[in-house]
């Protein structure tokens, strides 16, 4: 067992199994501390399995702990007059009264009654036994009830279930068949023939006859099979549980047995209801989840002996705590019965937000919490709980056990739903800090967006998570590679580094222009020159990743000239403004997206010196804002970072991480491959 502080509450109506992600905590009347166990110890020290007569002891004596307290609670109702009773006031003149059975004889360990003598006979003396009863009693309503009795044994329907009853017992009663002393007995049946092959006695001669005979030889070989199965020697391993149901007292009491090695954790929490224990939660990956015997609901009476009712979660911490090997668990079912298990497709999704479960509030079992951050991979393996999802993080498969407990979708868009009202509530007082705010009239170019597709979407769009799948590009159809960054980054300058270094790897889109064309240039090899309407049609049509306005002239870049460059073999450099990211990404093209983010400011400043460049304090702290707010906005898109803190570093980078495209599959949405 694994953590020890419990963390979420529930309402009465709330069963405990979803933690306190339910909607309805504003008057919590409860706190359920919901505990992770565990069971850590050397795995060669097993406690050897409870005696199963031990096991029903231990449930008659907490049944009748159950009757003794419903008794107590109906005398504190109703006092019983006990000297009221008339057949109470004889037995107790005349204890002697009735006669001695021999027919049955009480077998103490196995718990039941044989019978001495067949069916038929034994109900010819019952029903003397029974008038010779009545005959002693004096007054008459006893008379009346035994004469109950002697009609219901007299009648068909139950003789015949006497004697099913009759059977079964019988049947139950005999003695195991004796354990096979080998498995072997055709090798052995062929060295006794070898022995008496060259016998001259009438007897050897005989015996090798009857060996050597084919149905001798079958049931001998059928002797060799059944003996093997019986004798073969079964390993206690985690996969080897067993379960018991016994009814006591009108209850269902489950006995489960699991083997639980040092290495697998339990993979269990539970809550307390009242005096009870309760499993609140089975989680992937543990010896419980894999033996499929323990569930939600279920209330733990005892393990390996010892009684759980009546302590608190911190107590059966410490009890599991030396516990190992062999776990016997004595439990009532859970009244609520679920349908059966169906196998769980395992949903890979990317994060687009970052999470600390020491920082939730929600969380049912803190330490089960998952922690991550914007960009991995989860694989989600369990979705029961709808909101709190299991699942392991990418790459720690081998090092997380047990599955880990993260928000479910549904459940973390609520909470940033709410998260973002109340700071829309909070808007008006900071919103005349933003009157004053300086307007950059350095602009050059006027891009043209959709904004249903790019600022507005971005700004409403809850971020949680996005299914994914593994792609391995083809070798003759490249992924496009997207270069994103505030100004004076270098990402222009990687690109032309990369273009101008390997020609004939790596090309630019041919881009769209309405100007016209210059005797030097040739349409098609340095820009397709279209008119002002077909410009406005093609952008309109959104065949544009992005286009603005220079000097009166249109310009953009399609998704048909980064199709064309592909096609060729070539790797299609892209420069983009984080705007486009949302075209490119819905187009066919599967980009591969990288951020060339700043380094610190002095750093900063000294790469821009090499480039004769002087920028001033607070355009390097522009520059390293807006950085932060393009993580911020869109660092969800993005594939890979790159922090230029040097112009050779950060190129063998680059180069790098375009080179494992072709060596190493790669995670894209999913919607990609459908």
């Amino acid at each position: 067992m694994t953590t020890s502080h419990m963390n979420g509450h529930v309402t009465e109506s709330d069963g405990g199994g979803s933690g306190g992600g339910e909607s309805n905590q504003e008057e919590p009347q409860q706190w359920h501390r919901e505990m992770a166990v565990d069971c850590p110890g050397d795995l060669g020290a097993r406690t050897l399995p409870v005696r199963r007569s031990a096991q029903l002891e231990r449930i008659r004596q907490h049944q009748e702990d159950l009757r003794r307290r419903r008794e107590e609670e109906g005398r504190n109702r109703q006092e019983l007059d006990l000297n009221a009773s008339i057949r109470l006031k004889k037995l107790s003149q005349n204890p002697k009264v009735g006669i001695d059975n021999p027919t049955f004889d009480p077998i103490e360990a196995s718990g039941c009654l044989v019978l001495k003598s067949n069916g038929k006979h034994f109900l010819e003396e019952l029903l003397m036994s029974l008038k010779q009863v009545q005959h002693c009693l004096s007054d008459t309503q006893s008379q009346e009830d035994v004469e109950l009795v002697l009609q219901l044994v007299q009648k068909t329907d139950f003789q015949k279930a006497f004697n099913i009853h009759n059977a079964v017992a019988q049947h139950m009663n005999r003695p195991s068949p004796p354990f096979p002393h080998t498995d072997r007995a055709q090798g052995l049946a062929q060295e006794v023939q070898s022995m008496v092959h060259n016998s001259q006695h009438k007897e050897g001669l005989e015996l090798n006859t009857l060996l050597s005979s084919p149905h001798v030889q079958a049931v001998l070989l059928a002797h060799d099979c059944v003996a093997e199965q019986e004798m073969q020697l079964e390993p206690l391993t985690p996969d080897d549980h067993c379960e018991t149901l016994t009814q006591w007292g009108g209850e269902t009491v489950k006995i489960v047995c699991i083997e639980k090695a040092r290495d697998i954790p339990l993979g269990a929490t539970v809550r307390n209801d009242m005096d009870s224990v309760i499993i609140s939660r089975i989680v992937k990956g543990g010896a419980a989840e894999r033996s499929g015997l323990l569930h939600e609901g279920d209330e733990v009476l005892e393990i390996n002996g010892v009684e759980i009712r009546g302590k608190d979660v911190n107590e059966v911490f410490d009890i599991l705590a030396d516990m190992h090997g062999n776990l016997t668990f004595i439990l009532i079912p859970s009244p609520q019965t679920k349908p059966p298990p169906i196998k769980e497709t395992v949903v890979h999704v990317k994060a687009h937000f970052d999470y600390d479960p020491s920082d939730d509030p929600y969380v049912p079992c803190r330490e089960l919490g998952l922690c991550f951050q914007k960009g991995d991979i989860l694989h989600i393996i369990s979705q029961d709980d709808p909101n709190w999802w299991q699942a392991y993080r990418d790459g720690d498969e081998d090092n997380q056990p047990l599955a880990g407990l993260v928000p479910g979708k549904s459940f973390q868009q609520q909470r940033e739903a709410m998260k973002q009202t109340i700071e829309e509530d909070k808007e008006p007082e900071k919103s005349g800090k933003l009157w004053c705010a300086k307007k950059n009239k350095k602009k050059r170019k006027k891009l043209l967006y959709n904004s249903k597709q790019n600022d507005d979407y971005d700004n409403e769009e809850i971020l949680t998570y996005e299914e994914m799948a593994l792609y391995h590009q083809p070798a003759n159809r490249k992924r496009p590679i997207a270069l994103i960054g505030p100004p004076n980054c270098g990402q222009n300058e990687l690109r032309q580094r990369l273009l101008s270094s390997e020609p004939d790897r790596f090309g630019g889109a041919v881009p769209h222009t309405t100007r016209n064309r210059r005797d030097v240039e040739v349409s098609g090899r340095d820009y397709h020159f279209v008119s002002r309407q077909a410009f406005d049609m093609d952008a309109t049509a959104g065949k544009f990743i992005e286009s603005g306005e220079f000097e009166k002239n249109l310009y953009g870049t399609s998704t048909d000239s980064v199709r064309q460059l592909i096609n060729t073999g070539k790797i299609c450099l892209l420069c983009l403004h984080t705007q486009s990211l949302r075209i490119l990404r819905n187009s066919d093209l599967k980009p591969y997206i990288i951020f060339i983010a700043p380094p610190s400011q002095e750093r900063l400043r000294a790469l821009l010196a090499k480039e004769s460049k002087n920028p001033k304090p607070e355009e390097l702290r522009d520059i390293i804002e807006k950085a932060r707010e393009m993580e911020q906005n869109f660092g969800h898109l993005f594939d890979a970072a790159i922090v230029n803190t040097d112009q050779d570093k950060a190129y063998q980078e680059l180069l790098r991480l375009i080179n494992k495209l072709d060596t190493e599959p790669q995670w894209v949405p999913s919607s990609w491959l459908r």
